[in-house]
């Protein structure tokens, strides 16, 4: 069959091979790296885009916590040597367990080791597992119990549920570092510049994994500069007017920035409240002043 690999490194075989999505590149996933490097080989990572989700079940399709470019970024600054990328289409996913070990693993990178999760499922309708690979006398296999080595249940799935349920704080001890959105700062209604909190209105994915309505504290970065800022979430319904979700960054005390049309990254360190419809300008300009100082707070007392 044909496929195509698409490597973000060098070209190594022989290696020893993690092998998963890493959506988030969480505690768990950085993990597997840990316990990789006791095979004194180089690292590579081996995962799928798009989700194979979206080909094998496209109706159950996840949210992500990082689009793939960043996912690779911090698989290499985890200490990955390589990143291979293996496009998922409709005929990769009708591989037996058997096939993938032969074809890919053996084959294409030569592995001499291989460390997954224990719950590992790979082939077509998920039948290959880690004792599938540990029968394979072709590579070492170590099957890490994460939920057991971590001290306590981590998966993408949970990360998910505690940023859209407004769990932040759990979501950042789960990624080991703060939930982020990236996307370029796009003109909203410019409200927060009349009001003296002129806020970057971040576009995302669609796919993108987006915290529940409320205010946070956390940072907003473009190009080499991070600022700590407060974050919001919601549809503003202080405001008249009808209007989609809206995520909006400020800058605490920054002044005339021009960041339109720029990649910004928006990272959630901590909920401070739900979002309130207040009774007019005045309360809102109070609770606001109150937001930042707390969001000011916190970001500058974080290590």
């Amino acid at each position: 069959m044909s496929y195509r690999i698409t490597w973000h490194g060098p070209e190594i075989s022989g290696a020893t091979v993690i092998i998963g999505i890493f959506d988030g590149v969480h505690r768990g996933h950085q993990k597997l790296i840990d316990r990789a490097r006791e095979f004194v080989s180089p690292i590579v990572a081996l995962t799928f885009d798009p989700h194979p989700a979206s080909i094998v079940a496209p109706d159950s399709l996840p949210t992500e916590l990082l689009p793939l470019s960043q996912r690779i970024n911090l698989l290499h600054s985890y200490g990955v040597d390589s990143v291979a990328v293996i496009e998922f289409t409709s005929e990769f996913s009708k591989l037996t367990p058997g096939e993938f070990i032969n074809l890919i693993l053996v084959n294409e990178l030569k592995a001499t080791a291989i460390v997954v999760g224990s719950n590992f499922k790979f082939g077509s309708k998920a039948a290959g597992n880690a004792a599938t690979l540990s029968s394979d006398h072709r590579f070492k296999v170590l099957a890490v119990d994460l939920e057991k080595e971590i001290g306590a249940p981590v998966s993408s799935t949970r990360i998910r549920d505690a940023i859209t349920g407004g769990n932040i704080e759990v979501a950042r001890d789960l990624l080991s570092r703060p939930h982020q959105l990236f996307g370029p700062v796009v003109h909203g209604e410019k409200r927060g510049r009349a009001i003296g909190y002129p806020t970057a209105n971040i576009e995302v994915s669609q796919r993108a994994t987006i915290p529940s309505d409320g205010v946070y504290a956390g940072w907003l970065s473009v190009d080499s500069n991070r600022w700590p800022a407060a974050i919001s979430i919601g549809t503003n319904p202080t405001f008249a007017g009808d209007r989609g979700r809206q995520i909006e960054a400020y800058a605490l005390d920054q002044r005339d920035l021009d960041l339109y049309d720029k990649i910004a990254k928006v990272e959630f360190g901590w909920r401070l409240r739900d979002t309130i419809k207040f009774t007019g300008l005045e309360p809102l300009l109070a609770q606001m002043k109150v937001d930042c100082d707390k969001a000011r707070e916190l970001t500058r007392d974080y290590a």
